[in-house]
């Protein structure tokens, strides 16, 4: 038998090139599709990890008392029929709390001190803004953080008084006035840095109040035929009481002092994002003799564990009754043309979609 030569075998068993060409996009495609996938899921890792703690602080405003309450109370006299206006609440409290947040990421100061800027100090007519304007809108504001506030104080109070029978409702509202000073205590959320230690706390406790209501929830025999025909618009908001029920359910949803709160905690820098910047201009302007200066280490000086503990103590006993340094995003501007807006590195660290790709 005659051997064919080598070069017809290697031809034979060979693929043909554009069945190479499509093996090699196929797998080109699969490398691509899998880098995205990764990018994605680490950008979702990253916002859950750095922005998470505003929404959920943001999220008590909707699942307080005061929601329940008025919630209860709609739900005894007219059903189902007002949940429509339960979901024009809530959306009409997503869009304002969007544009709120937004407002402070990219600007840098709260919505409050956007108030005073726009009305504090105009071209013409500068006192009749401030006592028509702006000192009104301070003093409605104040009066509706405090009427939408009660209910979440009398609220935690009743609830002490039903889990410890004898106390009084006196008794309930001090304990909560306290812990909510003790909370506080922790570290103030507004300053420049994030507390995390407040944010593990809110979250706990709103988790806490989600799975109550999915277990008061699974227990409640609920027509879901009816239910969602709640949310079709109807006549009962007419009814007698209806009207008031409604308003309650919307004063109850869309909370001023979540708004506020949401904005001048979208102002705060949860990357560190200006110590970098800040760190890598620093290390361009140093010279060399500065560099050899730094780089001499003094020795550390051995403290006693007690020793330390104490001072670690009493300046924290001390810092609580200092006078706070003013907040690197607060603003002694009195109009917008006096101040400038973030960079929009600082402001795309949020928004940008440039990791997906």
């Amino acid at each position: 038998m005659k051997k064919e030569p080598a070069y017809r075998s290697i031809v034979s068993t060979s693929k043909p090139p554009s069945a190479v060409l499509g093996q090699q996009q196929q797998q080109s495609r699969q490398q691509l599709w899998s880098s995205r996938l990764r990018n994605a899921g680490s950008l979702v890792l990253h916002h859950a990890k750095k922005h998470t703690g505003v929404g959920i602080v943001c999220a008590v405003a909707y699942f307080d008392p005061g929601n329940w309450g008025v919630d209860l109370q709609a739900g005894s006299q007219f059903g189902y029929r007002l949940l429509f206006v339960v979901l024009l609440a809530g959306l009409f409290a997503v869009f304002l709390q969007v544009l709120a947040t937004r407002l402070g990421c990219v600007t840098g100061i709260d919505l409050a001190s956007h108030s005073r800027l726009l009305l504090y100090n105009r071209p013409k007519h500068t006192l009749l803004y401030r006592w028509l304007g702006l000192y009104p809108l301070y003093i409605l504001a104040e009066i509706a953080i405090i009427a939408t506030d009660l209910a979440e104080l009398l609220g935690s109070a009743i609830a002490l008084c039903m889990l410890f029978p004898k106390l009084e409702l006196w008794h309930g509202v001090l304990i909560t006035a306290f812990d909510v000073i003790f909370i506080l205590a922790m570290g103030d959320p507004l300053r420049g840095k994030p507390v995390r230690m407040f944010e593990l706390l809110i979250a706990a406790m709103v988790l806490a109040v989600l799975i109550c209501m999915i277990v008061i929830i699974s227990k409640v025999d609920v027509n879901w035929a009816d239910a969602f025909e709640g949310y079709v618009p109807s006549k009962y908001i007419f009814a007698q009481g209806g009207i008031y029920t409604s308003v309650g359910i919307l004063g109850a949803t869309v909370m001023p002092h979540s708004l506020f709160l949401g904005s001048a905690l979208a102002t705060q820098d949860r990357i560190s994002w200006r110590n970098k910047n800040s760190q890598h201009a620093g290390l361009h302007s140093v010279d060399s003799k500065e560099s050899d200066g730094s780089l001499e280490v003094k020795p550390a000086e051995k403290v006693s564990f007690f020793r330390r503990f104490y001072e670690e103590s009493k300046e924290s006993v001390m810092e609580a009754f200092r006078k706070p340094p003013s907040s690197m995003y607060a603003t002694a501007a009195t109009k917008h043309s006096e101040r400038t807006n973030n960079p929009f590195e600082f402001v795309a660290h949020i928004f940008t979609m440039e990791r997906w790709i």
